[in-house]
């Protein structure tokens, strides 16, 4: 498993895919419900997202449905996902508990 930081974008489009399958506008909307509207992602980096975390088998197909005659692409998790997912928060955990001790150090 590689363990080089996840982007924020990569790290946001894998936690709203933690709990369903989504499709692409679903996870666009997950993801900025998540960021609390931080983070809004073109609909061009999330499928640049998408295609290199299915290359990276940490997301892949679930179901393709045909809405108004177009075809949405649901996506879910892997479990290499869920890992790289737990990886990352973990060591973003780490960071804030480091950031924290830090500041409660009072200068002298």
């Amino acid at each position: 498993m590689d363990a080089r930081p996840l982007t924020e974008a990569t790290f946001l489009v894998l936690a709203a895919l933690a709990d369903r399958p989504r499709h692409g506008y679903g996870v666009i909307g997950e993801v900025a419900g998540l960021s609390e509207g931080r983070v809004t992602l073109r609909v061009g980096t999330l499928y640049g997202v998408l295609d290199r975390l299915v290359t990276e088998e940490r997301v892949e197909l679930d179901r393709e449905e045909v809405h108004s005659g177009r075809v949405r692409r649901y996506y879910r998790l892997t479990t290499g996902g869920r890992q790289a997912l737990e990886a990352e928060l973990a060591r973003q955990e780490a960071n804030a508990r480091a950031v924290r001790t830090r500041l409660a150090v009072r200068p002298a």
